[in-house]
């Protein structure tokens, strides 16, 4: 999806995005940070596939960041997912660590390997790496 021509961010689009990472189980939408959304789609176009992202987790309610980190303890208390400032992604055709080398050549924000669970957490917080 185009969500910004010549620097200018389309406003339908960047509405219909903020409608698609809503937290699904409790069906709230927030604003997603703008960064979030660039390192996304800097890290795609790296990784030159025409296969979209499968999002896994956007925008969280804090209801559903506590009911996620009571069964798994690799959730953030204060996850950026609840800022709007997160996303969880992977692609079918590129390996965890071929996503992760690829968020983290945007030089920006944070990038958590899952290999486990097959997908990569991306978010505009504070530049860092974890996960293996």
């Amino acid at each position: 999806m185009i969500y910004w021509i010549d620097g200018d961010y389309i406003k339908d689009a960047v509405k219909e995005i903020n409608h698609f990472m809503r937290d699904w189980r409790t069906d709230q939408i927030k604003s997603i940070d703008l960064r979030t959304l660039d390192i996304m789609a800097a890290s795609h176009n790296l990784l030159d596939v025409s296969e979209p992202y499968l999002m896994l987790s956007g925008y969280r309610s804090p209801q559903t960041n506590a009911m996620l980190r009571s069964r798994s303890r690799g959730v953030a208390k204060n996850s950026l997912h609840m800022k709007g400032q997160a996303a969880d992604l992977r692609l079918g055709s590129r390996s965890v660590n071929q996503i992760a080398k690829a968020a983290l050549a945007c030089h920006s924000g944070g990038v958590g390997r899952y290999s486990r669970s097959n997908f990569v957490h991306m978010d505009c917080g504070v530049v860092r790496t974890w996960g293996a």
